[in-house]
């Protein structure tokens, strides 16, 4: 009962690839980061298209200041100059009084010669762009998770396979001492046979480091905290993926690709942006406002109490057509957007040349993948043959026809064998996933593992 509950608790522990590579796209923090720059820029055409929407400027205040003035303009100089109203008198008089002034201003660019649907064409472009590069970053991620599973997978099998030649040579061990101390063998065998396995011991511990580092990559990539994880072989060692498989991808549609075209468009779009923010813009505009004074306006008496100041004693509106055009603007944005456009020309030709990149892995990894194929088929009949040598070896050896070197050179030849099936199988699967991520369709390699 004990061995058949830790049978079922160690099955459910496993985790196949489908649920692995779910777990990193819901953990990883790169991929977070992704989704956080894919809405930062959803915000960004929201800010854009808010453009459209007319601009309401409302204002109060309460003063207590003095009632002089002069005749004569004066320039505003940026905003940082206070308008001065007051009656005009030959003395100036230093009595304050309370005032108050409140007002409402309504301006709506209704004709702005394309320039806010430009600015919004780039922001929604840039908006692809991101969401590219999160489905870019996703794709990636996925393929590096299934190479660490599967680096994982042959790294626990390789443990097995040198776990079994170290009892292999611990077997042989015990028989060639046995033989020794009964006088049947040399002393030398038996030196020979510890040798031999303190050598698969050494390989057994590096199988196992390997293993546990690449153990502790998955749960990194993974994005979970942990020492270990389990995960299922599925079919992996079981049978080789179809050639038929790899005809489902173009490379055409590769993420990384897209995201190089749309990263183009956005350069494009952001220079379209800038040449057409030089235009001028027509504006209807209406204003209200009212203003209270301690100083009456009609005998120019001083009341210097609050309430006095604060009723309103004059009322005003305005309603109109605005314009305005910066003029001396030009030379700056035309700089600009031929900037801009030097940085599209850029951004093309490294489309261009990731597109090149992009079909050479394609072709590439097509390749690979028929070598490891035609490698996998070939691999088990070295590994029988190996069996057999070692079979014989061993018969001969316990017959006395050979001498011990023999018998373990027919034993490493066997394990290099066991181990060289595992490494084929593994490499097959392997070049399956590279050639799903040099078409840019992982699919390609999922629908290879269930079928």
């Amino acid at each position: 009962m004990l061995v058949f509950l830790a049978g079922t608790y160690a099955a459910h522990g496993q985790q196949n690839l489908p649920a692995v590579l779910e777990q990193a796209v819901q953990n990883y923090p790169s991929l977070k980061a992704r989704l956080a720059d894919v809405r930062s820029a959803g915000q960004d055409v929201k800010t854009s298209t808010s453009d459209y929407i007319p601009r309401l400027s409302v204002q109060h205040q309460y003063t207590y200041s003095t009632n002089n003035s002069v005749a004569g303009s004066f320039y505003p100089n940026g905003g940082t100059v206070i308008s001065p109203s007051g009656g005009i008198r030959a003395e100036n008089i230093y009595d304050g009084t309370f005032g108050s002034f409140t007002s409402a201003l309504l301006e709506w660019n209704i004709v702005n010669f394309g320039k806010v649907s430009a600015a919004v064409g780039s922001a929604r472009t840039a908006l692809a762009a991101s969401q590219a590069a999160y489905e870019n970053e996703l794709f990636q991620h996925r393929v590096q998770v299934a190479d660490a599973y599967l680096l994982l997978l042959i790294g626990e099998k390789l443990e097995d396979i040198q776990r079994a030649n170290r009892d292999r040579a611990d077997n042989f061990r015990q028989v060639v001492s046995a033989g020794v101390q009964a006088g049947l063998r040399p002393g030398v065998d038996s030196a020979l046979a510890e040798a031999e396995y303190s050598k698969a011991n050494l390989l057994l511990l590096e199988s196992r480091r390997n293993e546990q580092a690449r153990q502790l990559r998955l749960l990194e990539l993974t994005g979970i905290v942990g020492d270990s994880i389990g995960i299922d072989s599925m079919r992996f060692y079981t049978a080789l993926p179809h050639p038929a498989d790899t005809a489902a991808g173009t490379w055409q549609q590769h993420p990384s690709l897209r995201l190089q075209a749309l990263r183009w468009e956005t350069t494009q779009a952001r220079s379209k942006a800038i040449a057409r923010s030089f235009l001028p813009s027509i504006s209807l505009v209406g204003a209200a406002w009212a203003r209270g004074s301690g100083v009456s306006n009609t005998d120019e008496l001083y009341r210097t109490d609050f309430s006095s100041g604060t009723r309103y004693q004059v009322y005003n509106y305005l309603v109109g057509i605005s314009t305005r055009w910066t003029l001396s603007d030009y030379a700056q944005v035309r700089h600009r957007a031929k900037s801009e456009r030097y940085r599209a020309e850029r951004d093309h030709e490294v489309y261009n040349e990731h597109s090149l990149r992009v079909q050479r892995q394609a072709k590439e990894a097509e390749m690979q993948y028929a070598v490891a194929r035609a490698q996998a088929r070939t691999a088990p009949v070295q590994l029988e043959a190996a069996r057999q040598a070692y079979q014989q070896a061993s018969a001969r050896y316990a017959s006395g026809l050979t001498d011990l070197p023999t018998l373990l050179q027919s034993m490493v030849v066997l394990n290099r064998a066991e181990a060289d099936v595992a490494i084929a199988y593994s490499n097959a699967w392997r070049s399956l996933l590279m050639v799903a991520a040099a078409q840019g369709n992982l699919p390609v390699f999922l629908n290879a593992i269930n079928p």
